[in-house]
C-alpha cells in the first residue's frame, strides 16, 4: 500500500522539479535576450559614430550629425527598452538553481549606455575640430 502512495508523491515532486528547471531556463533566456538587445544598442551607436566619421563633410554640414544623432538616440532607446522588458520578465519569475543578474545591475548597465550615447550626441553637436562651438 505504501508503494501506491509514494508514486504520486514522487511524480508530483519530479513534475515540480521540471517546472522549476523550466523557469530557470526562462530566466537564462531573458538574460540572453537582454544581452542581444544591448548588442543591438551598441551596433546602432557604432553606426551613428561611423556615419559621422565617414560622411562628416556632407553638404549641408549638419546632415551627417543629424543622421548620426538618430542612430545614437536609437541605441539609447533600445538599451532602455531592453532593461525595462527584462525587469518586467524577472518580476514574474523565481530562480531556483541558477545565479541570475539582479534587476538593479541591468538597470545600471542600460542607463550607463543610454547616458553615454546622449553624451556622444552632445559631443557631436558641441565639438567641432577639437574646439567648442562652430
Amino acid at each position: 500500500m505504501s508503494e501506491g502512495k509514494d508514486k504520486p508523491d514522487r511524480s508530483t515532486r519530479l513534475a515540480e522539479d521540471r517546472t522549476d528547471w523550466a523557469e530557470d531556463r526562462t530566466i537564462l533566456a531573458v538574460e540572453r535576450t537582454f544581452a542581444g538587445w544591448m548588442r543591438t544598442a551598441f551596433g546602432a551607436i557604432g553606426i551613428g559614430l561611423a556615419f559621422n566619421a565617414l560622411f562628416g563633410e556632407l553638404d549641408p554640414p549638419w546632415l551627417a550629425r543629424a543622421i548620426a544623432t538618430l542612430f545614437l538616440l536609437l541605441g539609447a532607446g533600445v538599451a532602455l527598452t531592453a532593461q525595462h522588458r527584462a525587469r518586467k520578465s524577472f518580476e514574474k519569475l523565481d530562480c531556483h538553481a541558477v545565479d541570475t543578474v539582479s534587476a538593479p545591475n541591468i538597470r545600471w548597465i542600460a542607463w550607463i549606455v543610454a547616458i553615454g550615447s546622449v553624451l556622444l550626441v552632445a559631443g557631436l553637436w558641441v565639438l567641432n575640430d577639437g574646439r567648442i562651438g562652430g
